[in-house]
């Protein structure tokens, strides 16, 4: 088991999470971050992840399934990173 398996299991048992399938969830999240720090910036990228786990959990709170919502909403996330021009412009 790789290093990040592993934190990743500890911070689930920390904060009583239930991953259906860590593996995905690990792919998922970091592709969104990739593509993120890619089209938009860095530091977007964390802040990015960080926001679509509160919306999952909101959405769970309504009944959805969490690791569900968190491909879908990665998946408009980084389709809209990767066509991101900021209003006005990139100013780099």
């Amino acid at each position: 088991m790789s290093t990040m398996s592993e934190w990743i299991e500890a911070v689930c048992a920390e904060l009583d999470l239930n991953l259906a399938d860590q593996r995905a969830t690990t792919t998922v999240v970091l592709d969104l971050t990739a593509d993120v720090a890619h089209g938009v910036a860095r530091p977007a990228a964390p802040v990015t992840a960080f926001l679509v786990g509160l919306a999952a959990g909101r959405a769970a709170e309504r009944g959805a399934e969490p690791d569900a919502e968190v491909a879908t909403l990665s998946a408009r996330l980084s389709a809209l990173a990767k066509t991101w021009e900021p209003p006005g412009g990139r100013s780099e």
